[in-house]
């Protein structure tokens, strides 16, 4: 049985005994030295102290039994990246899933445990987790600095306690993130869950904590952050508490995060790209970089994927249906905003109630059904009427084409027909790639009358509502050209296809790149 003392120094003073004890011992787990108190295995100023919570002062003397707390480990075989290492220490990328030293629920299959048979003076130093000055969550990956001798350990533990080693993480997180931002809450244990920290007061008990970020990405939907963060501290699960605290969890977080974030990826999203510091011995300063794993590089891939909005507009009898049906017939799901001012109009719908209260029952009949001449001429005498109809329509319509095209998010493009999208002032979000059906007014006319029945004063009358053809036509990222026949028509919607496709492989194809680069995947691959 070994016996350790320490006295208590101001820094030290006002902390729970079992704390101290961590602080002084990182090599053996909390539980192993709040065991050993409870059991008398600890004297303050001479007497036994079984309560791992009493508050010290300084100048007080300790004295720690440490009865057979360690574990005998064995060294096991499997695969372990080093980053860096010579005879003092080494750096290691910890892949997700890898228990970092050995406890109650994992006492096998850890990273010591490998990293024995590559460095087999690990095991003349004590405890179970020898050489393990800081660690990474099981599911978090990246950079992990191991100690290879206990004088080198007690120097790197003085190094993290001084805040003299530089750590950074990628973190995908949900929603828009500021841009730059902190968080010093202090964190402790869960008071209601033993498995979690919480942001606690220090007067409860609580550590000081300081993390701070910069937003390296944002995804197009804005559902999306991808951030650089350095923490100042190191606490249990500081990152995860700390982005939670702020509204913006890790994607995979299964124990922070609410159900739906937490599904968005295969573990968290957490992984530790860069460790600087200062070697203890050779005065060096090193600067290590990882790029993290395929899961993280994918996860965000796919968060950046984005339903390709399409609109399809165009004056009077431009032909903006016919494209529609075409592009339904290749398996596109397809909106009508004239279908739904339909539904709107229908006998005793939204229409005839809204012209009823507001001085328009004229053009309605005893049954409930517009009377549609009288409605447009009405239009024509009473601007105010037209307008604040339009009002209500438009908005009803717009509330559906949100609906429609979040309906179909996880799908590669989406249209939604809107004749008076620009009318309408909606051409301001740019997430909408707009297709203007194109065909000159006289043949349009024509179609009209044909088609539909209207008189040359009617088309005119309506076509004076909208914008120029000209001016829709320039407004729009495509113009289609229907002023031939159907056969022809079916042609340029295939050709239309293939340019969305195009723009969406070049869309892809930059975000790929862009989240290799900041992920640091091309300097990786360049090294290898």
């Amino acid at each position: 049985m070994a016996q350790v003392q320490y006295r208590v120094d101001e820094q030290s003073a006002g902390q729970r005994l079992d704390r101290f004890l961590a602080r002084q011992n990182p090599q053996i787990s909390r539980s192993q030295l709040t065991e050993a108190i409870r059991q008398g295995g600890c004297l303050v100023q001479g007497k036994p102290e079984k309560r791992p919570d009493l508050r010290l002062k300084a100048g007080q003397e300790i004295a720690l039994s440490l009865p057979e707390l360690q574990t005998q480990l064995t060294a096991e075989e499997g695969p372990v990246e080093i980053c860096f290492h010579d005879q003092r220490l080494c750096v290691v990328n910890k892949p997700a899933g890898l228990t970092v030293h050995p406890c109650p629920s994992c006492p096998q299959g850890t990273l010591i445990q490998r990293l024995l048979t590559r460095f087999p003076d690990l095991a003349s130093m004590e405890g179970a987790r020898p050489g393990i000055v800081h660690r990474l969550d099981k599911e978090t990956s990246g950079l992990l600095l191991v100690a290879l001798d206990e004088e080198t350990r007690l120097a790197m533990s003085q190094l993290f306690a001084q805040r003299a080693i530089h750590k950074e993480y990628f973190a995908l997180v949900s929603g828009q993130c500021p841009e730059h931002g902190e968080c010093r809450e202090p964190l402790g244990r869960d008071p209601q869950s033993r498995i979690k920290m919480a942001i606690l007061p220090e007067h409860q008990g609580g550590k000081p904590a300081h993390s701070q970020w910069r937003r390296l990405w944002l995804s197009a939907d804005k559902q999306t952050s991808l951030l650089s963060v350095q923490i100042h501290t190191g606490r249990t699960h500081q990152i995860r508490v700390h982005m939670a605290h702020v509204g913006h969890p890790l994607l995979g977080d299964k124990l922070y995060a609410n159900q739906d974030i937490a599904a968005k990826a295969p573990r968290q999203m957490l992984h530790a790209h860069t460790l600087s510091f200062r070697h203890p011995w050779s005065g060096e300063e090193l600067s290590l970089h990882k790029a993290p794993p395929p899961d993280f590089y994918h996860t965000a891939l796919r968060c950046a994927h984005q339903l390709q909005k399409v609109v399809i507009t165009g004056n009077p009898g431009s032909g903006k249906s016919s494209l529609t049906r075409l592009l339904q017939k290749q398996g596109f799901a397809t909106f009508s905003a004239d279908a739904e001012i339909q539904k709107l109009y229908a006998q005793g719908g939204a229409v005839a109630s809204w012209l009823s209260q507001h001085g328009g029952s004229a053009v309605v009949s005893d049954k409930g059904e517009i009377l549609r001449d009288a409605l447009f001429a009405l239009f024509k005498s009473n601007a105010l009427v037209k307008r604040d109809l339009e009002a209500m329509l438009h908005a009803s319509v717009q509330e559906d084409m949100r609906n429609f095209f979040q309906e179909h998010a996880a799908e590669t493009a989406a249209f939604a027909e809107i004749p008076l999208f620009f009318e309408c002032g909606w051409q301001n979000p740019s997430d909408f790639l707009t297709v203007c059906v194109f065909c000159p007014q006289a043949l349009r006319f024509a179609r009209l009358a044909q088609n539909r029945g209207w008189s040359l004063e009617k088309a005119g009358t309506i076509e004076s509502w909208q914008w120029p053809e000209s001016k829709k036509a320039q407004a729009c990222d495509l113009v289609v050209d229907n002023s031939a026949d159907q056969a022809a028509l079916a042609d340029k919607a295939k050709k239309l296809l293939d340019e969305l496709n195009l723009r969406r492989t070049i869309t892809y194809q930059r975000t790929s790149q862009t989240l290799a680069r900041l992920l640091g995947l091309n300097e990786q691959k360049n090294g290898q």
